[in-house]
């Protein structure tokens, strides 16, 4: 058996795919360095041999899990946090993929690549690892990833020209796919496979679904549980295949930037799994995951405890708490950690409850949850059957309905917004206003329709008064009107002020009206 050893360089965008390095070996900040290796094929590779490699450089010292490829190949993919010269020694069970050394110099950053996902400093929003701002607005698309080449093309392109910035995605199949597969198969039977044998095919496939998205910088949420194969049985394992499942999935896609853990899909529905179960598989995750990657997991009845330390931010179903602010805020009180509300019901045609919102209520959760201080998912269920199965939802392909222009829209607004996000300002009051206090005011109407905004602001006498420009924002029509003059505050009471020269804001009586207020 050889053991000669090929190491690897991912440039450019976060999920370039790694190429064999020629000369001098240099790999960017939050890129992906990858060490290739030849080793034993005999026996169960996945079971019977270890590998990893000790990284040093930056003053740190971080120890990254390899895996497996098949045909006798063993990769380990490191993600460089820091610029310097990094140095690398290999430990195995596997004699001949022990005691391996080398370096590399890890240069800047490439435009375009801002780093990993982490939460920023007050708790509660998202930045890159450089401090650009996220601003979440994701979509699901359950089994994109495991659809044809060409639809899996297909909705790349719709991508493309669309807003999301986050795609929720599952590791097995829940709908219709042409990959279905991800263990070795023993039998004709649905539950013929054996969980000690992952089929590298599979999972090779799905890595270029998530390089895909990388390199549109799009995060990839990935699901590895979910509750709807009860048909094949691939989340109903033994404690043993689950842990090995999770080290698996987390040494081949942890080194991608871009990519988030989602450990569950209604995690409470499935059945074959306890809290404790649950609880166990993060702290799994934790220790096979060098890089500490956002991690979240998302219920259909039974709210996870997102105050465990595991958790980075909760992933909540709950299409009624973004009718308002007050509600999705209240989420965020309970969490304190981001809130990204990542199923609130669909737009679509479905025959199902949860499938049939009209474009103008998506769009409305959206808007409720931002002046939460939360973030929204979209998705869509349109089916000429009405099968939401073969829809957006489901499979990916096409957009079908009228609200992810909006979204884009409200994506501008937001970016225009304050760093790192907009806050609730006094929701326990029902000003239903979010924004930064004192400088940045956001005010969102919903379906009402009011003729006019009596202008009383949040602010007490010690608090700094300002002059502000306004804006009247008509979400749906996606335009902004500016209001001519300056609002200058003065105090109005004990707890608020206003401008006693224009008390007001006319408005144009229709629906889905916010309005702006500036600091000058």
């Amino acid at each position: 058996m050889t053991t000669g050893l090929k190491t690897g360089l991912a440039a450019g965008a976060a999920a370039a795919t790694p190429v064999l390095a020629q000369g001098a070996q240099r790999t960017e900040r939050w890129g992906v360095h990858e060490l290739v290796f030849d080793g034993p094929q005999t026996g169960n590779p996945f079971v019977d041999v270890a590998v990893a490699a000790v990284f040093k450089g930056a003053g740190k010292t971080i120890r990254v899990p390899g895996f497996y490829d098949g045909k006798g190949v063993y990769r380990i993919r490191f993600s460089p946090p820091d610029t310097g010269r990094w140095t690398w020694e290999t430990e195995s069970s596997a004699s001949e993929l022990a005691g391996k050394r080398g370096g590399f110099e890890c240069v800047a950053a490439s435009a375009g690549n801002h780093g990993p996902m982490r939460v920023t400093q007050d708790g509660y929003h998202f930045a890159y690892a450089d401090g650009t701002p996220f601003r979440q607005i994701g979509t699901t698309c359950y089994a994109w990833a495991l659809q044809s080449d060409a639809k899996c093309a297909q909705t790349i392109e719709t991508l493309k020209a669309a807003p999301f910035n986050k795609m929720r995605m599952l590791v097995t199949p829940n709908v219709d796919a042409v990959a279905t597969n991800p263990f070795v198969r023993t039998g004709k039977g649905p539950r013929d496979w054996d969980p000690t044998r992952f089929d590298p095919d599979y999972f090779r496939r799905y890595e270029d679904r998530i390089i895909r998205l990388g390199q549109l910088g799009i995060e990839a949420d990935v699901i590895l549980f979910h509750p709807y194969d009860e048909k094949r049985g691939y989340n109903d394992m033994k404690r043993a295949d689950d842990e090995r499942y999770v080290r698996y999935c987390a040494a081949r896609w942890g080194a991608y930037r871009h990519v988030w853990w989602s450990m569950g899909n209604e995690y409470d529905a499935i059945k074959t799994k306890s809290m404790d179960d649950w609880d166990h598989l993060f702290e799994v995750l934790v220790g096979a995951d060098p890089h500490d990657r956002l991690r979240s997991i998302h219920q259909i009845n039974v709210y996870y405890d997102h105050r465990k330390p595991w958790i980075t931010h909760a992933s909540i179903q709950n299409g009624a708490a973004v009718l308002d602010d007050i509600r999705a805020a209240m989420h965020r009180d309970f969490a304190l950690k981001p809130v990204i509300f990542d199923e609130v019901v669909y737009e679509g045609n479905s025959d199902k409850r949860w499938g049939q919102l009209t474009a103008e209520q998506m769009v409305e959760r959206f808007w409720w949850g931002l002046i939460g201080g939360t973030y929204v998912g979209h998705s869509e269920t349109y089916d000429p059957n009405r099968n939401a199965d073969y829809s957006w939802l489901g499979q990916g392909g096409v957009l079908k309905g009228t609200s992810a222009p909006r979204l884009a829209f409200l994506k501008k607004i937001m970016e225009e917004g304050p760093a790192p996000g907009i806050d609730p300002i006094q929701h326990w009051w029902n000003y239903h206003i979010g924004g930064k206090p004192h400088e940045y005011f956001l005010k969102y109407f919903g379906a009402a329709s009011p003729s006019e905004w009596k202008v009383q602001l949040p602010g007490r006498k010690s608090d700094p008064k300002h002059s502000f420009r306004a804006d009247i924002i008509d979400t749906w029509n996606m335009t902004v009107t500016p209001v001519d003059g300056v609002f200058t505050m003065q105090q109005l009471n004990e707890y608020d002020v206003h401008d006693p020269a224009r008390p007001s804001i006319a408005l144009p009586g229709k629906p889905w009206i916010a309005v702006r207020m500036v600091k000058i």
